[in-house]
C-alpha cells in the first residue's frame, strides 16, 4: 500500500484532540484511532506493538544488519488533528496530474484551491494530489507522517535486503494541544535518537522551533443596570479590549515571520460579568520570550492599579523550548538527514518553525528529535492538501534514514 493510501484511509478517524479535557487521550476517538494503528502494525509483522494506558503507541522493527551494534533510531507522528478547523465528515479524493491551475474543491459552494493563493502548488505540476471538498481539513497533520511511518515498515519487512538497525515506532495523542509529550515513555520507546515526522514540504530538515508560553488572563467585571451604571459598572469586555490595545500591534502573527516572535489571541469569550483571553506567545530567542512575558505581567499589574487589585488574573506557563539547543550536540541527526535528502534528489533546507513539535519536548526529555516533512500543506485548514509522490519521497527518505545508521557503530 502507498502512503497517500493509508492517508485517505485514516481521514475517516475523526481525532480532533480537546484542550479542556482532563483525560489522556482528550478524545475517545484517538482510543479509537490508535487501536487500529496498532492492529495494523501486527499486520504488518510489527510483533510488540501496543498500545498504553495513556493512548500512546509504541512498536519495534527488528534489526536485520548482521552483528549491529549501532545507535537505535525512532519515527514519531501524532494522531490527533486540530478542532477549529471542520474535522468531521472528511471527503478526500484524488487530484490525478494536476495541471498547474485552479482546483475546484466543492462546486456548489464555489470553493477553489488555486496556485495564486497558495503557491506551493506550483512545485507539484504533473504530480497527482490527495485534497478535500473545502469544508474541512484533510488532517496530513499529522496523519501524512503516520502513514509514511507505517509504509516504511511495510517495505523494510517485505524487503529484508534492505539492512538497518533497530527502529522504535512512536505516535503520540493531543500534540495539537501542546500535550503529545506530556506522558511519552521515553524509557519504554528505547530509541537513542528519534525524528518526528510532522512537517510540509519533502526535504525539510527542521531543528530550530519557537521557544513557547500560553497566558491565560481572566477579567472580573461588575454588572450594574446601564440604567444606574455610572461610576459603578465594570465591564470587563472594555478592559479586556483595553488588555489587548496595550500589546504592540505590529507583533501578532499576521505581521510576523521568520526569526520574529508574536503575542497571539487565540481566543475570546467573556460578557460584561467576566471575560477570558487566551494568549499563545512566541520567539525563537528565549530571553526575548522572557520580555514578552513581562510585558504581559505589567500590563496586569496596571490594569489591576487602574481598576481594582485582582480585576485582571494573569496565569502564565511555559510550553516548550527552542529544541536547537539539544539538537545541535547531535549534528549527526540533521547531517544524515541532509545526505539522505541528497541522495534522493532533493535539496534539504533548514527554516526556523514558527511553531513546534512534538519533538521540541522530546529534546528536551534527552531523545533529541528534530523534524521532518510530510509532503503535505496548508495544514490546519480547508485547503489542505497532500502530495502523492512527495509522500512517496518520503517514506524513501525514512527507509534511507534507517539504512544509514544501519551502518554506523554507536
Amino acid at each position: 500500500m502507498r502512503a497517500y493510501e493509508r492517508l485517505i484511509n485514516y481521514t475517516k478517524y475523526e481525532t480532533a484532540s480537546l484542550s479542556g479535557s482532563d483525560t489522556c487521550p482528550s478524545t475517545p476517538s484517538q482510543l479509537e484511532f490508535g487501536k487500529a494503528l496498532v492492529e495494523e502494525m501486527k499486520q504488518l509483522g510489527i510483533k510488540d506493538a501496543a498500545m498504553d494506558e495513556n493512548g500512546y503507541v509504541f512498536g519495534t522493527i527488528a534489526a536485520n544488519t548482521p552483528n549491529w551494534s549501532g545507535s537505535v533510531i525512532g519515527f514519531i507522528s501524532h494522531m490527533d488533528v486540530v478542532r477549529d478547523v471542520p474535522y468531521q465528515n472528511v471527503k478526500p479524493r484524488l487530484v490525478q496530474n494536476y495541471d498547474g491551475g485552479d482546483i475546484l474543491l466543492n462546486a456548489d459552494k464555489n470553493i477553489v484551491l488555486n496556485p495564486q493563493e497558495f503557491d506551493t502548488l506550483k512545485k507539484y505540476v504533473g504530480c497527482d494530489l490527495v485534497v478535500t471538498d473545502g469544508t474541512t481539513l484533510l488532517g496530513a497533520d499529522d496523519k501524512a507522517g503516520l502513514a509514511e511511518i507505517l509504509t516504511m515498515a511495510e517495505k523494510l519487512q517485505q524487503n529484508p535486503e534492505i539492512k538497518h538497525g533497530t527502529i522504535k515506532i512512536g505516535f503520540t495523542p493531543d500534540e495539537e494541544i501542546g500535550r503529545g509529550a506530556d506522558l511519552f515513555d521515553v524509557k519504554r520507546f528505547g530509541a537513542d535518537f528519534a525524528y518526528t515526522v510532522d512537517g510540509a514540504a519533502f526535504g525539510e530538515v527542521e531543528y530550530e522551533t519557537f521557544n513557547a508560553a500560553s497566558a491565560k488572563v481572566t477579567i472580573e467585571g461588575v454588572n450594574i443596570h446601564p440604567g444606574s451604571a455610572k461610576d459603578k459598572m465594570k465591564n470587563s469586555m472594555l478592559i479586556a479590549m483595553e488588555f489587548n490595545s496595550m500589546l504592540p500591534e505590529n507583533e501578532r502573527p499576521e505581521h510576523t515571520e521568520k526569526y520574529e516572535g508574536f503575542f497571539h489571541l487565540n481566543s475570546m469569550e467573556g460578557n460584561v460579568d467576566r471575560t477570558v483571553l487566551d494568549y499563545i506567545i512566541r520567539d525563537h530567542d528565549l530571553e526575548k520570550l522572557e520580555q514578552r512575558k513581562t510585558l504581559i505581567e505589567q500590563i496586569t499589574k496596571k490594569l489591576n492599579e487602574k481598576y481594582g487589585e485582582d480585576t485582571v488574573r494573569l496565569e502564565m506557563r511555559d510550553q516548550y523550548y527552542n529544541m536547537a539547543e539539544k539538537i545541535k550536540p547531535h549534528w549527526h541527526l540533521i547531517e544524515t538527514a541532509y545526505e539522505a535528502v541528497k541522495e534522493l534528489g532533493g535539496t534539504p533546507c533548514s527554516e526556523p518553525v514558527r511553531g513546534g513539535t512534538d519533538g521540541s519536548r522530546l529534546s528536551f526529555m534527552e531523545l533529541p528529535c528534530p523534524n521532518l516533512g510530510t509532503g503535505s500543506h496548508n495544514h490546519h485548514g480547508k485547503m489542505e492538501y497532500a502530495c502523492v509522490q512527495a509522500m512517496d519521497q518520503c517514506v524513501e527518505l525514512l527507509i534511507k534514514i534507517a539504512e544509514k545508521y544501519g551502518q554506523k557503530k554507536k
